[in-house]
């Protein structure tokens, strides 16, 4: 299969969904979804509004890193969304996103698992990066947006990340319609955002969650700079931490911005 014709049109007629990516914004190129949905958070932009770009000059991975993809090869997303909940429950939404792309790339046939807390893998290997900020106004969340980027077609990745990144092309040898997969990220995206705000944690979720969880029942090091140990992953909370049995039997609960995990026998 040829990439299909990926714009504004193509989308919008692929996603049906309430509200996530109901309203469309698509650009050849920008420097970052990310501060494109910034700008129109800040001009008034409805809640799911969503900005797609063919290529990020400056797309940003989390810790400051960058973030590139040839055009025609990625998806590279930010959906806006303004809640209503208080802004401490806003992190969590990268483990909702995880788990909506995980569960869309399921649905594309591709055998996916979640490397927590929100690294979408197949193979072992990671094919999605998320990145949340949020923005706020007198102690009250003005909007979060939620950047996405998923190697659907990349066909060869920088050596560096060869060992850790992948694509759904490269597991499967299959090139997939990119319209079909951010439409489908959508569709679960608004069922799991929904759920999420009826008790503003990851208790609806959590059951999904941990049955797409790599580490789930699975030895794990828990890289702490202070103190790293190993122990026995047994899933998450309704916070999204880690909960990790350390040799000792003791149950440690693991927060996501604290300390990375990492299998002992890979980088899952």
């Amino acid at each position: 299969m040829t990439d299909m014709k990926f714009d504004q049109t193509t989308i919008s007629n692929a996603v049906h969904t309430k509200w996530a990516g109901k309203t469309v914004h698509f650009a050849k190129e920008v420097d970052s979804t990310n501060e494109w949905a910034k700008k129109l958070g800040k001009e008034g932009a409805v809640h799911g509004t969503l900005a797609v770009a063919e290529f990020q000059s400056a797309g940003k991975g989390r810790l400051g890193r960058r973030w590139t993809a040839p055009p025609g090869s990625s998806i590279m997303m930010t959906i806006l969304v303004r809640p209503d909940f208080e802004p401490q429950y806003a992190p969590m939404l990268t483990i909702v996103m995880g788990l909506s792309v995980a569960q869309a790339a399921q649905e594309m046939g591709v055998d996916t698992s979640i490397k927590w807390p929100n690294d979408v893998v197949v193979s072992r290997k990671k094919i999605c990066g998320i990145l949340t900020e949020m923005s706020m106004e007198e102690n009250k969340i003005r909007y979060v947006v939620i950047g996405v980027g998923i190697n659907v077609n990349l066909e060869e990745l920088p050596e560096e990340l060869a060992d850790k990144g992948t694509s759904l092309y490269l597991e499967t040898g299959k090139k997939y319609d990119r319209n079909m997969m951010l439409a489908s990220v959508m569709e679960h995206f608004e069922k799991n955002y929904e759920r999420f705000v009826k008790t503003c944690d990851l208790s609806l979720l959590q059951e999904e969650y941990n049955d797409m969880l790599a580490n789930y029942e699975q030895p794990v090091r828990i890289l702490d700079p202070l103190n790293p140990y190993e122990g026995i992953a047994h899933g998450i909370n309704r916070k999204g931490e880690l909960i990790v049995e350390k040799q000792d039997g003791t149950k440690v609960c693991v927060s996501a911005g604290e300390v990375s995990v990492r299998g002992l026998y890979s980088y899952v």
